[in-house]
């Protein structure tokens, strides 16, 4: 059976506990828990998880920054953006998001990666679809 959910952990160390997430096609439905094991607020080491095209990470992340922290540092319209989660860091512990994956291709190119300003230097991984 489908594996259909996953759990990230992102840190104090601008880090996130896995760089390759694999998604199953045949999922109905798949979600990515987002944990914060950190002490740090959000607005000091926020940190969210977004998926999109590898070639589109980099504009997505800097248009990102000018929405600021109320907005989670992501223009959340933007059509290139596949799944998204809201930016957080203490006391917000988790959080989460549900997408359908049938709008992936098996063996695309597809990140994630964290829009908080500068995060994504290390924040960022392998979305590999199956």
């Amino acid at each position: 059976m489908a594996e259909c959910s996953v759990t990230v952990d992102s840190t104090d160390q601008m880090s996130y506990n896995t760089k390759v997430i694999t998604i199953d096609r045949s999922c109905k439905e798949f979600t990515i828990r987002l944990t914060h094991s950190g002490m740090l607020p959000k607005n000091v080491m926020g940190h969210n998880l977004v998926i999109s095209k590898t070639a589109d990470m980099q504009a997505i992340a800097t248009e990102g920054m000018s929405q600021g922290l109320d907005k989670d540092y992501l223009k959340t319209d933007d059509v290139r953006i596949i799944a998204y989660t809201a930016m957080i860091g203490a006391p917000e512990k988790e959080t989460s998001v549900t997408f359908d994956p049938s709008t992936l291709e098996v063996g695309g190119d597809y990140s994630f990666f964290c829009t908080f300003p500068g995060h994504i230097a290390m924040m960022k991984g392998k979305v590999v679809v199956k």
